[in-house]
């Protein structure tokens, strides 16, 4: 089983998360922490669509897992006063699935594709028509008899989501009015999230604890309140359900994530480059078939933040540990490895 899926610290949302995802979702922008540049502009956005009377123009969001992508697509349905019809790239297959979807949509509508670069390229090129002319060409028969008719479809917004914009084909990509990237929040903003979350829950929240979850979360409200899930059964247990420092301490060491938010996995990966590869460079798929790790796990759900964290640089050679990481592992720093960056 890839180690990954039940990682606390992973931002990927777990099968067993959803319901509980749900219920934490914020349901207007005034209630959405953090991103005030992006509510912001969505916000004028859609008042002049609404005043118009026209749909919203098409929305592309980026940015790394977890940080709120589809969240602000339920959002931005609600705010509009629309319903929302959700599905994924890997789930759209042919193009009579994006077809049913398309024409059973109603007018003003919002279509949410999560996970738009894998989309298959003849799904995507079938969205070109449907995005710029609300229409959908459909081709009849096969060989020299086949046919196209064209199908007009509801005026109707598509959302696309995607945790790597540079998957995405340029005719696809400019096809999209309005294209906002998430970044990572701030230690406030997660403390601000954990103290609704808490509220939600009815949670017993110390004030320095929230202080300590936020410093460990990652930057991602995800991640914060799947720490606090946990945190919460260990307050149960063997404080009264209060989630106190102690107690938040004790928690966070029985699951492994250190001082600076890193988790077992993550420092798997500094170490086997420092101790396997003398520092590095190492190309990424020797890291990930030295951990039986998938490629695409390391690439988009770990290596963000141990770069964001300055322990981890990418060059043209491959992946290097910097002084950083020796340090924080607790491992003597190899001069020669400074010579590698170049």
């Amino acid at each position: 089983m890839d180690e990954s899926q039940n990682n606390v610290t992973s931002q990927e949302l777990q099968s067993d998360e959803v319901t509980f995802d749900a219920q934490l979702r914020p349901q207007a922008f005034s209630e959405y922490v953090g991103q005030d540049k992006i509510k912001n502009s969505l916000s004028v956005f859609i008042q002049a669509a609404k005043q118009r009377g026209e749909p919203l123009e098409h929305v592309l969001l980026s940015g790394p897992p977890g940080l709120g992508k589809t969240t602000l697509a339920h959002i931005i349905a609600k705010e509009i006063g629309t319903s929302i019809r959700v599905t994924s790239g890997p789930a759209l297959e042919r193009a009579g699935d994006l077809a049913a979807i398309l024409t059973n949509l109603s007018e003003g509508d919002i279509l949410f594709i999560d996970e738009i670069h894998r989309l298959p390229k003849t799904i995507a090129e079938s969205l070109y028509p449907a995005m710029e002319d609300f229409a959908l060409d459909i081709v009849l028969g096969k060989g020299p008899a086949a046919r196209t008719i064209r199908l007009d479809v509801p005026k109707f917004t598509l959302i696309g989501a995607t945790t790597r914009m540079s998957s995405l084909s340029a005719p696809l990509r400019d096809r999209f009015g309005n294209l906002f990237h998430l970044d990572f929040y701030t230690d406030n903003d997660v403390v601000r999230i954990l103290r609704r979350s808490a509220k939600i829950l009815s949670i017993a929240l110390d004030e320095n604890a929230a202080q300590t979850l936020a410093n460990r979360s990652r930057y991602t409200p995800r991640i914060a309140n799947r720490i606090l899930k946990r945190v919460r059964d260990y307050a149960q247990v063997k404080s009264d359900g209060i989630i106190t420092p102690e107690v938040t301490h004790e928690a966070l060491h029985a699951l492994g994530i250190d001082g600076v938010g890193l988790d077992d996995l993550d420092r798997k990966i500094l170490q086997t480059i420092i101790e396997k590869f003398s520092g590095g460079p190492v190309g990424l798929y020797t890291i990930a078939a030295s951990l039986a790790e998938e490629m695409q796990t390391i690439e988009d759900v770990y290596e963000p933040y141990l770069m964001r964290m300055g322990f981890l640089h990418r060059t043209s050679r491959g992946r290097v540990a910097t002084e950083r990481a020796y340090e924080h592992l607790g491992i003597a720093y190899k001069f020669q490895a400074k010579n590698l960056f170049n």
